[in-house]
């Protein structure tokens, strides 16, 4: 039998803090507008709905953990998705999630006699 080594507390808090990143609902929404082309703050602000200052907030937390990359032109500020590996982890937490609902929907025909 393999024995597993113990990960260090702080190899552990950073993998943490990398999927808390994906815990905020307006971060994901961020991520969305982002995926295929960048975009200037004011455009997020349309897009969201919400103030200037939440949008930059959930930006920076995003462009401090490196997913994203800002760029500066005049006085709009640019940010594009930088580590587009995290599509890839959103992708497979969708089809998982998109899984289990299939499988409960079954679960409520069969309930149904259906």
């Amino acid at each position: 039998m393999k024995q597993t080594l113990p990960i260090p507390s702080d190899v552990v808090q950073q993998i943490a803090e990398y999927f808390s990143l994906l815990s905020e609902p307006m971060r994901l929404r961020l991520l969305h507008l982002l995926r295929y082309e960048e975009k200037c703050v004011q455009e997020l602000v349309e897009a969201t709905h919400t103030s200037q200052a939440n949008v930059s907030k959930h930006l920076k937390v995003m462009w401090q953990a490196g997913i994203l990359s800002r760029r500066s032109e005049g006085t709009c500020a640019y940010y594009r998705v930088e580590d587009q590996m995290i599509f890839d982890l959103c992708n497979q937490v969708c089809e998982r999630l998109a899984s289990r609902l299939e499988q409960q929907a079954r679960s409520f025909r069969v309930l149904n006699g259906r």
